[in-house]
């Protein structure tokens, strides 16, 4: 997680490194940023009309370019980006889609349930033809998205009672306003009445009713009241300038941001005295002006902060923002996050597309079970401060000229989807590439898997883990016991195997402690082998031999044969190894005389035990065998302390009998290590 998390980190810089560099290259070309001003007398009249559609001011009857031109500077300063980015979208003459209503319950779903949003929906009454035609309305379509305005059709042929209970008796045109300045509020529905059926008439009919929601201040003594009113809005953004009404984007925004910003307009076109507004710091008009708890921030002094229902929509989303807000955020992040695994996974292509739905799924699984409880605490009414101070960052942090760099980077790269996903892309590969180094110096088998070897391991492991649960994955010794890990303690909760038999790893069997049997006088070359190199070849043509016998003992003749030991037939120099109720019990010698059976090769010498492990319990005869321990010959201790012949264990364990065959304790599993006691004084007890 945390390796795709840096990842992501790096796409984002590259992304903002590759946006300075775009500046900088139109900045060689052109001679222009876009942060630099445009002047309105050097534009041409189709660009000043399409500055005005874009921000939502009628131009109909200015027929002259001075009259245009002057309208455009009224409405705000021009930025070569925002003529680009207009002009971008005239060109793009994409279709605009339009909602067809079923019937009553979804036109109330969609048009009276939508508390935070302007609807214009077309009513056509039955055996009546509509009231704008079919060009004017795929024209009125296109220039009303452009502000958020959603539209729609309904006939009333698929309702005819709903349209009689309404009272639409004839075709006619409905927008939908969020009555009340509240979040959540009522919504009314007001009819069109006038007499042009025109695409202009009805623009400036939407606008009218959009603008009357805003307040409107028209003179400074009512500028000075409200500009010192505390209520219950934290975040208010005032516009002056010299205008009849707002423009269409900035009633939009009032509508979509109803319950958290108060959008407020003052027409200053017939004050005579401005010396409050020079108090509060205005001194020009157009001017738009957000003022919060912690001061006045100028809108349109920082890179990307157009005068566009676009630009300002970031903005303001960034400032005060909506817990949806929150979630689609975090929700793009961790899906783009979860996407690397694409490109981090090595191996066969069908492995990489296995795990990354398998990511994908997990990630946003764990996205909403994370968001469930964040809902719940933010309902809580005493957590009413922390939201404040949580808004206040936000205010702090995206009022700062890296966040403006970062908004202006998000709208271009959100206009350009086909270089977002191409840099994605090539990050990617990027990140494959050096995965894939990275693999092959490491001599990782899983960079050459195909698909079909893939596919046939998948299956081995499903069908193994499906009827044979796993048990264990660490080798011997552990850090940690394995009833502590929590990894194994999770599986064996999800699949408990009840009645079937654990299907155990082998890997441990080499990490298991081997050293060579020695007498006491004789000096050998060769030392205690506990998993060294050294002893590795000797184990493995051992194993080899032991792997190759075509001789095996059943399981049930050799439990039956290890039941029969008793106390006389294993006894040891210094500790005696029984058998009792499949425990093994350690109890001291009594008599040195007689040792656990006689040496064959060694004589009557005693064992050399400094050669042993520690934890390793003394005896000179293997159970399995039941032969005695001849000089020279290969030992493997499990963990438990008891000692065999390093061929009959490593057969023994070999065939998934994965526990000791003395006390049955588990061959993969840690077991305190056995401290040998102190030696008994010789004097006799009195």
């Amino acid at each position: 997680m945390w390796v795709k998390l840096c990842c992501l980190l790096l796409y984002f810089l590259a992304l903002f490194v590759l946006a300075r560099v775009f500046e900088a290259v139109a900045w060689y070309e052109s001679g222009f940023l876009a942060t630099q001003l445009v002047d309105p007398v050097a534009l041409s009249f189709r660009k000043l009309r399409t500055i005005l559609e874009c921000r939502g001011l009628g131009h109909s009857g200015l027929p002259e370019k001075k009259d245009v031109r002057e309208l455009v500077e009224k409405s705000g300063d021009l930025m070569e980006g925002e003529l680009y980015s207009a002009l971008k979208e005239e060109e793009a003459s994409e279709s605009v889609s339009s909602t067809n209503f079923s019937g009553e319950m979804h036109f109330y779903e969609l048009v009276e349930d939508t508390k935070d949003g302007i609807w214009l929906v077309q009513v056509i009454a039955n055996d009546r033809s509509p009231l704008v035609g079919k060009v004017h309305w795929e024209k009125m379509v296109k220039k009303v998205s452009r502000f958020g305005i959603r539209t729609g059709t309904f006939n009333c042929s698929s309702d005819p009672r709903y349209c009689k209970r309404r009272g639409w008796l004839k075709s006619t045109l409905i927008m939908s306003v969020p009555q009340t300045s509240t979040s959540k509020g009522k919504v009314m529905l007001k009819e069109y009445s006038g007499r042009k059926i025109e695409v202009e008439h009805i623009f400036k009919w939407i606008t009218a009713h959009a603008a009357s929601r805003i307040k409107t201040i028209y003179n400074s003594e009512h500028l000075k009241e409200e500009w010192n009113k505390s209520d219950q809005y934290r975040v208010k953004i005032y516009l002056f300038a010299n205008l009849d009404q707002p423009p269409a984007f900035f009633s939009a925004l009032s509508v979509k941001f109803t319950g958290r910003v108060e959008f407020i307009f003052v027409n200053v076109e017939n004050w005579d005295n401005k010396s409050y507004m020079a108090e509060i710091g205005i001194y020009k008009t157009p001017s738009y002006i957000l003022r919060t708890p912690e001061g006045i921030y100028r809108y349109g002094n920082n890179t990307g902060e157009f005068i566009s229902l676009r630009a300002m929509d970031s903005f303001l989303r960034s400032l005060q923002p909506e817990v949806n807000d929150l979630f689609v955020l975090s929700l793009v992040l961790v899906n783009l996050m979860a996407w690397m695994d694409l490109f981090i996974t090595q191996g066969a292509t069908i492995k990489r597309f296995v795990v990354l739905i398998s990511t994908l799924g997990t990630y946003n699984s764990l996205l909403i079970i994370s968001w469930l409880p964040v809902l719940g605490f933010l309902q809580l009414p005493y957590l009413d401060s922390f939201y404040e101070y949580s808004l206040k960052l936000f205010r702090y942090s995206n009022t700062t000229t890296l966040a403006s760099w970062v908004r202006a980077d998000w709208m271009f790269y959100s206009s350009h989807p086909a270089l977002f996903l191409s840099t994605y892309l090539g990050h990617g590969l990027l990140i494959d590439y050096f995965e894939k180094k990275r693999r092959r110096n490491n001599n990782t088998d899983e960079v050459n898997a195909n698909n079909l070897e893939w596919l046939s391991s998948l299956w081995d492991w499903y069908t193994s883990y499906l009827f044979h649960p796993i048990a264990s994955f660490q080798h011997f010794p552990f850090d940690s016991d394995w009833d502590e890990d929590p990894d194994l303690f999770l599986e064996r909760l999800a699949f408990p195997d009840l009645w079937l038999h654990p299907l155990i790893p082998t890997d441990y069997i080499k990490n298991l402690p081997m050293w060579r049997f020695q007498c006491l006088g004789t000096h050998s070359d060769e030392e205690t082998l506990e998993t060294f190199p050294d002893s590795e070849s000797d184990s493995d043509s051992e194993n080899k031999e032991v792997f190759s016998s075509d001789r095996e003992v059943s399981e049930d003749d050799e439990l039956s044969t290890f039941h029969r030991c008793s106390e006389g037939e294993r006894r040891c120099g210094v500790e005696t190894c029984s058998c009792a109720s499949q425990r093994c019990h350690r109890e001291p010698c009594e008599r040195k005389a007689r040792s656990y059976g006689s040496y064959s090769s060694a004589g009557d010498m005693e064992p050399d035990w400094s050669a042993w492990p520690s934890d390793m319990l003394h005896c000179t005869e293997c159970v399995v065998c039941l032969e005695n321990f001849a000089k020279g010959c290969l030992l493997m201790g499990l963990p438990c302390g008891h000692v065999f012949h390093q061929n009959c264990i490593v057969m023994w364990l070999a065939g998934g009998r994965h526990c000791c065959p003395v006390c049955r304790w588990a061959s993969y599993k840690k077991k305190q290590p056995y401290i040998h006691p102190q030696p008994l004084s010789s004097e006799p007890p009195s």
